[in-house]
C-alpha cells in the first residue's frame, strides 16, 4: 500500500517513481572513472547519468534543467578533489540534490553529507581521510571507542658476537635502518657501520611490520643485538595535541620499558620526535619547525601556524635535555642556537658512488620518496612548471615504496598526469644504474629541512646537479662551480638547457662536485667524527704517540707474535715515523711509515697485541697517520692476510700490484695496496 501512495504521488508531481543516480565528474578523469564504475557496481539495478564539466556550458545548462525535471534523484556521487575547476559543477550538485550528495574524496573514500553528521561532513569535504574524520580528542571524549593502540611485547635478535674491551653504544631509531630506500635510512646504516669497527652496538627499533630476513642480514652483521617493538597506532586528532602527533606516534610503553632498562655505556636517539625517551646524544635530522616555518610561509594558515608554534616549542625543550645535539648542517647548528650542538654531516659512499663515463643523451633524472611531503611538491614543480620550458628527452623519476597513497593525499590525484616523456619508477634497489645512464640530477625541492643525500649521490657519482637553493642547503655547494642553482621554474630550466647544450661546462661542475663531496662527506672521515664523539663520552681507553726507546722491547714482543708483521729490527724505527698505541702505561699496538717521495709516504709496518685485537687498535693508529700528512700512501701486505686486506679496503686502500716470493720467510706473495681518494 505504501509502495503505491508512493508512485500515485510523484505522478502527480510529475516525477519518475524510480529514484535516479547521477554522478557529478568533478574531478580528473581517472578519479571519475573509478568512481561512476564503483556506483553502477553497487547500485547496478538503478538507471544512472554522468554529468561532466562541458554540461556546464551555458547551452548545455539550461538542457540540463530540463533532463532531470522529471526525475527523482536519490543519490548524487560527488568528487571532492583540491582541484578547483571543478567548483562549478560542485555547486551544481549542491543545488540540484542538496540532501543527496554521497562525497568521494581523493582516495576514493565516501561519506554521505548529512547535516546530522555537520562536523564529520565539514572534515570530509576539508580532505579528512575517512579513517580520521570521526576522531575526537581522549580528553574531551574520554568514552570514545577508537582508541590510540600501543602494542606490548617486543622481538629480540641476537647480531655478532659481543667483543670483550668495547664500549657498548644504544641506539634509538624510529625505523628499522634497511632497505636504503630514504635519505634517514642512508645515514643511520653507514654509521652504525662506521661505529661498529670500535664498539659494541644494540639496535632499538620501531617497526610497522614484520621485517624480511634479507633486510635484517646487513644490519645484523653490524650490531650485537636488534630489539623491535611494533609502531603504535595513533588515534588522535592531529590538531588536538599540544605536542607534535609526529611525537605521540611513537610513544610506546614497550620501548620505553625496553629503553630504560638498556645497559649501555652511551646512548644516541635518532630523530627529535624520539626525543622524550631521553639519552645522551640528540640527532637532529633535521630542524623541525624550520621545515614548519616554511611551510607557513606559503600557506598561512591556522593550521600550518599551530603545526609550526607546537613543533618549535617542543623542539626548543627537546634539544636542552641532551648533553650533546648532532646537526647535519652549520646552517642548522645556528638555527638551534645552543652551545652544546655540534655537526655530524650526512655523508656518501664514494666506492659504491664511483663516477663512471657519462652516456651521449639528454636524460634528467628526479629522485624523492613521495612518502615525504617537500618531494611530491618538489615533483609537480618539476613535471608542470620547468620539464615543458625544457626540450631534455626523457625524466626518470624514482618515488620510492608504496608511493601513491601518498601522492593521492598529498595532491587529490590517483597518478600524475601522463606524459611520455616522463617515467615514473617506484622503489629501486640500487640506483646506481640510473645515475650512470643520467646527464643530470635534478633536485627542484621548495622546503625542506636537513641536507639531501641525493645530492651527494649525484655529485659522487660524477653527475652535474641542477638544484632549488633549499634542495643543495647546508652542503656548501657554489652556483656555476660545484652545482648549477635557481629557485624559479625559469632559472632551473636554462640552467638544465644551458647544461645540455654546453658538454664542457656541465662536465667541469659534475667533476667539481665530485672532488667537493670527497673533501667533505666521505662516510669514512663522517664515521671518524662520530667515533670520536663516542670516544669522549665513553672514556678513551687508548693513547696514541711517538713512540721512544722505552718503547723498544714492548714493540718487539708485539711484533714476535704477530704473524702478518714485518719482522725488522724495532731500533731503526725511532728513525722513522712510529706511533704507540697506549692503553694505560704500556704499547699495545704500533705503526711505521716514512716518507718516499715529495707527498708520498708508505706504511711499513703494523701490529697490535693480540689481548688487545678487535678492539679498533689498527683502525686508530692507521687513521690517526693518515690525516697528520695528506700525500700518496702506499703499502705491501701478505696476501695470506684476509684480516689486514679488509681493514686497508675499508679505510679506502685499493690493490695496484704483486711483488711475487716478497717475504723472505715463506716466499709468500705481497700484495701492493695504494690509498684512493
Amino acid at each position: 500500500m505504501r509502495t503505491r501512495l508512493k508512485r500515485l504521488l510523484f505522478r502527480l508531481l510529475g516525477k519518475d517513481p524510480e529514484a535516479i543516480i547521477v554522478c557529478f565528474r568533478s574531478g580528473e578523469d581517472a578519479l571519475a572513472d573509478a568512481m561512476c564504475a564503483e556506483i553502477r557496481r553497487l547500485e547496478s539495478n538503478r538507471r544512472i547519468f554522468e554529468i561532466r564539466l562541458e554540461d556546464l556550458e551555458p547551452k548545455a545548462r539550461r538542457g540540463l534543467r530540463r533532463k532531470f525535471r522529471g526525475f527523482r534523484i536519490g543519490l548524487a556521487p560527488v568528487l571532492f578533489t583540491a582541484d578547483p575547476r571543478y567548483k562549478p559543477l560542485r555547486r551544481v550538485a549542491f543545488f540540484i540534490a542538496p540532501f543527496k550528495i554521497l562525497a568521494y574524496n581523493s582516495r576514493l573514500e565516501r561519506h554521505h553529507l548529512s547535516l546530522r553528521q555537520p562536523i564529520a561532513s565539514w572534515l570530509f569535504w576539508r580532505g579528512v581521510p575517512l579513517d580520521r574524520i570521526f576522531l575526537r580528542p581522549r580528553w574531551l571524549l574520554p568514552w570514545k571507542r577508537d582508541r590510540t593502540m600501543r602494542p606490548s611485547g617486543h622481538r629480540t635478535i641476537e647480531g655478532r658476537a659481543r667483543r670483550e674491551g668495547r664500549a657498548r653504544v644504544a641506539v634509538l631509531t624510529p625505523y628499522f635502518p634497511y632497505p636504503l630506500s630514504h635519505g634517514g635510512a642512508v645515514r643511520i646504516y653507514h654509521l652504525l657501520r662506521e661505529i661498529a669497527h670500535e664498539f659494541d652496538i644494540i639496535l632499538y627499533s620501531f617497526t610497522e611490520g614484520e621485517i624480511p630476513d634479507a633486510d635484517l642480514h646487513p644490519v645484523l652483521t653490524l650490531v650485537v643485538q636488534v630489539c623491535l617493538v611494533q609502531k603504535p597506532r595513533y588515534r588522535e586528532p592531529r590538531w588536538s595535541t599540544i605536542l607534535p602527533p609526529e611525537v605521540c606516534e611513537y610513544e610506546s610503553p614497550a620501548m620505553r620499558a625496553l629503553w630504560n632498562a638498556r645497559e649501555a655505556d652511551v646512548s644516541q636517539v635518532e630523530y627529535t620526535q624520539l626525543a622524550p625517551y631521553g639519552g645522551d646524544i640528540l640527532v637532529e635530522h633535521d630542524v623541525t619547525w624550520d621545515l614548519h616555518a616554511q611551510v607557513l610561509k606559503r600557506k598561512q594558515t591556522l593550521s600550518a601556524w599551530w603545526d609550526w608554534k607546537r613543533w618549535k616549542r617542543y623542539e626548543d625543550r627537546a634539544v636542552g635535555q641532551f648533553s650533546t645535539v648532532l646537526t647535519m648542517s652549520e646552517k642548522d647548528r645556528k638555527l638551534l642556537a645552543i652551545p652544546h650542538a655540534h655537526v655530524i654531516e650526512n655523508g656518501v659512499d664514494l666506492d659504491r658512488f664511483e663516477p663512471s663515463a657519462e652516456m651521449p643523451g639528454r636524460r634528467l633524472l628526479f629522485i624523492g620518496s613521495f612518502r615525504h611531503f617537500p618531494n611530491v611538491q618538489a615533483f609537480r614543480f618539476l613535471a608542470e612548471e620547468i620539464f615543458p620550458l625544457t626540450d631534455a628527452a626523457e625524466l626518470t623519476v624514482v618515488a620510492g615504496p608504496d608511493p601513491w597513497p601518498h601522492w593521492s593525499n598529498l595532491t587529490g590525484l590517483i597518478h600524475p598526469p601522463e606524459n611520455p616523456r616522463i617515467k615514473i619508477f617506484e622503489y629501486v634497489a640500487d640506483v646506481v644504474p640510473l645515475y650512470r645512464e643520467t646527464n643530470l640530477v635534478l633536485v627542484t625541492t621548495l622546503e625542506s629541512a636537513g641536507t639531501n643525500v641525493k645530492v651527494l649521490e649525484a655529485l659522487a657519482m660524477e653527475r652535474a646537479v641542477v638544484s632549488t637553493t633549499t634542495g643543495c642547503a647546508g652542503l656548501g655547494l657554489e652556483h656555476g662551480k660545484t652545482a648549477w642553482i635557481g629557485d624559479s621554474a625559469q632559472a632551473i630550466a636554462a640552467g638544465i638547457t644551458e647544461l645540455l647544450r654546453d658538454a664542457e661546462l656541465r662536465t667541469a661542475i659534475a667533476k667539481a662536485g665530485r672532488e667537493h663531496a670527497r673533501k667533505h662527506f666521505d662516510w669514512r672521515a663522517i664515521g671518524r667524527k662520530q667515533r670520536e664523539l663516542l670516544r669522549e663520552k665513553t672514556g678513551d681507553p687508548l693513547v696514541l704517540r711517538p713512540a721512544t726507546a722505552q718503547d723498544l722491547e714492548a714493540i718487539a714482543t708485539i711484533q714476535a707474535v704477530s704473524k702478518g708483521a714485518a719482522q725488522w729490527p724495532p731500533e731503526s724505527y725511532l728513525a722513522m715515523q712510529c706511533t704507540v698505541a697506549c692503553a694505560g702505561d704500556r704499547a699495545c699496538g704500533f705503526l711505521v711509515t716514512r716518507k718516499t717521495a715529495l707527498r708520498e709516504r708508505e706504511i711499513l709496518n703494523l701490529a697490535v697485541d693480540p689481548a688487545a685485537r678487535r678492539r679498533g687498535v689498527a683502525r686508530r693508529l692507521l687513521e690517526n697517520e693518515l690525516n697528520r700528512d695528506e700525500a700518496t700512501w702506499f703499502l705491501e701486505v701478505r696476501e695470506s692476510n684476509a684480516a689486514a686486506i679488509a681493514l686497508y679496503r675499508s679505510l679506502g686502500f685499493r690493490p695496484v700490484g704483486v711483488r711475487k716470493e716478497y717475504y723472505n720467510d715463506t716466499r709468500e706473495s705481497g700484495i701492493v695496496m695504494k690509498l684512493l681518494s
